[in-house]
């Protein structure tokens, strides 16, 4: 029911847009019409229908003009209000339509939009855009949705202004690290959702089998295309496939990068390697009034591709994929905007009361649960401090404590593995931390275990092995517990590199999050002491901080925690088996 709701504003959003065209005065009759969903999905679609094939302009505005409806039940576009503070958090609008109405208050059009053009960096030597061309390509990596996407909608305001088709690209590579179907099919899932919308936006989506470097070129002269726009990662490879990229590019097509995935863009948040949170926070914070804003609308585009794209065989792109296969995709996350979104709402209306209180708890449900989508950029992290915060007045300390994980720890992790190529090696580790290590290297361990063991979960410790299962079987670990399970690695394996090469093999093969500035930051903060001090000083760990099992005990029920994933233990042994 809900995934039909949202169809109903994706859908209704376009129709709009189509019939704003025509006939601008429209455009709130028709959401008074339909507001609220007082009309169902059926007779909604019948009413569109009508409004495509039969527009009477005269009988929509006399409908319109005439109403008398007032105050809380009528649409804030009604009358061209903008919402005010909390006013939109006590109105009778679910969520959904709470996110759909703060863009329509925006502007109608990103083109009317005073685009941050800071938001914005040329990755190529030509800068001017070309008179004449058949359309502009939003190139869709690490960002994979629609609306709430500035990659997107920088794309479409250059698409608009030279009044030409916005084709949109995603280039699905056979295999990429670590990752499986697990992985993929989370990742694909949410592609064709963003096919539909698209395709319901008269915008054309297309999915190139292949290396960028060997199939976006090739679309762009093959469709005249005059310019280039694309989203930003930090990460070696995917900074690598905008180099290659744009080396293959015609030299007179202009190459765009928009980060689209950070509040603060990663070069405006900082110029350097940060030390750590508190020589970045101020940064960020001094900077959020000039990006924590409201994202405007994709609309429908007018301008169609001359080609139309056919839908696509996502059953033949999934074949041709070149991953693991045995690790089971999970069920407690559906992919995809819809998806997160409705997390987000079951976040900030039954857990963010207890996230100051209770997110290191592992056995409490007070996490936001949010990581799959923001990491495959099928939500927006902008998004979701704009809900966030909306409940500051309610859960206040809840609300800071989200805002210093999701903004000010999350882009210190995109700033360490954009300035520090070795992001996922000892050596990108500070001096200190390296030589304690090397110090301390060789002293004995009280276990050692293989890869395979530890993979296995069959360790001595009930609580790390509870951890693991958790990582397996569902695609997630929860925060508290992934820094303890990292530093017993440490504490078990030969050496700080295998240790370092373990944890992130298991994170990035098991997490929905693996491959993620996140997960690497995690990893090395546990292992290699990267944002944090010095602490005192002890076999194997030097001075890197120590975790262990009493401490663990001490912060929350330890054995509820290890009877929970008991049972799970025993099916994960009886596929270990089989396997």
């Amino acid at each position: 029911m809900m995934s039909k709701c949202i169809c109903f504003y994706v859908e209704l959003e376009a129709l709009c847009n189509q019939v704003l065209n025509l006939f601008t005065e429209s455009l709130p009759i028709f959401y008074n019409i339909c507001y609220k969903q007082t009309v169902g999905y059926r007779q909604y679609r019948l009413l569109s229908d009508i409004l495509k094939k039969n527009l009477r302009f005269g009988i929509i505005m006399a409908d319109g003009k005439g109403s008398k409806r007032k105050g809380k039940d009528e649409p804030p576009y009604a009358e061209n209000k903008k919402l005010k503070g909390n006013e939109a958090q006590d109105t009778e609008q679910d969520f959904l339509s709470k996110i759909n109405y703060a863009r329509l208050n925006v502007c109608k059009s990103v083109e009317e939009f005073k685009f941050n053009k800071k938001r914005v960096r040329i990755v190529s030597s030509c800068e001017e855009f070309p008179d004449v061309c058949d359309g502009i390509v939003y190139w869709m990596a690490r960002d994979q949705r629609v609306q709430d996407n500035w990659a997107f909608l920088y794309a479409q305001k250059l698409a608009l202004k030279m009044q030409v088709p916005l084709h949109v690209c995603f280039c699905l590579v056979p295999k990429f690290l670590d990752a499986n179907i697990r992985h993929y099919g989370f990742m694909m899932k949410g592609l064709q959702e963003v096919e539909e919308e698209c395709r319901s936006l008269g915008i054309s989506f297309n999915l190139l089998i292949g290396y960028a470097k060997d199939v976006l070129p090739d679309y762009v002269k093959k469709n005249k295309i005059g310019g280039v726009v694309t989203d930003f990662s930090p990460l070696k490879l995917p900074l690598q496939w905008v180099k290659d990229v744009g080396g293959a590019l015609p030299k007179s097509v202009p190459f765009c990068q928009v980060d689209a995935h950070n509040i603060v863009p990663c070069w405006e948040a900082s110029p350097k390697l940060e030390y750590g949170a508190r020589t970045i926070r101020n940064k960020i914070h001094d900077k959020l009034s000039q990006f924590l804003t409201e994202f405007p609308p994709v609309i429908y585009h007018p301008h169609t591709a001359k080609s139309k794209s056919e839908p696509l065989d996502w059953k033949a792109a999934e074949a041709s994929l070149q991953v693991d296969r045995s690790i089971s995709e999970v069920t407690w996350a559906k992919p995809g905007t819809i998806g997160g979104l409705l997390m987000l709402e079951s976040f900030c209306k039954e857990r963010l009361k207890y996230f100051a209180s209770d997110r290191n708890n592992p056995n409490k449900n007070a996490l936001s649960n949010l990581s799959p989508w923001i990491h495959f950029g099928q939500i927006s992290v902008q998004r979701c401090i704009l809900m966030v915060r909306s409940y500051r007045g309610r859960f206040k300390d809840g609300v800071e404590a989200f805002i210093e994980e999701a903004v000010v720890r999350r882009e210190l992790a995109d700033n360490f593995c954009y300035y520090n190529e070795n992001y996922d090696k000892l050596e990108g580790a500070n001096d200190w931390a390296q030589k304690t290590l090397k110090d301390h290297e060789k002293d004995k361990r009280p276990y050692l275990y293989t890869k395979e063991q530890l993979e296995k979960a069959r360790t001595h410790d009930d609580l790390w092995n509870s951890a693991q299962i958790q990582m397996v079987s569902e695609g997630k670990m929860h925060g508290f517990l992934r820094m303890y399970w990292a530093k017993k690695i440490l504490e078990w394996t030969k050496t700080p590199q295998e240790a370092l090469e373990i944890s992130i093999y298991l994170n990035d093969k098991y997490n929905l999050d693996g491959r993620d500035p996140n997960g690497y930051v995690g990893c090395m903060w546990s292992i290699c002491g990267i944002h944090d001090q010095g602490w005192a000083e002890r076999e194997v760990f030097g001075k890197i901080r120590y975790m262990n099992y009493a401490g663990c005990k001490r912060k929350f029920d330890v054995s509820l925690f290890e009877r929970k994933y008991k049972n799970k233990k025993s099916d994960l042994m009886e596929k270990q088996k089989e396997g």
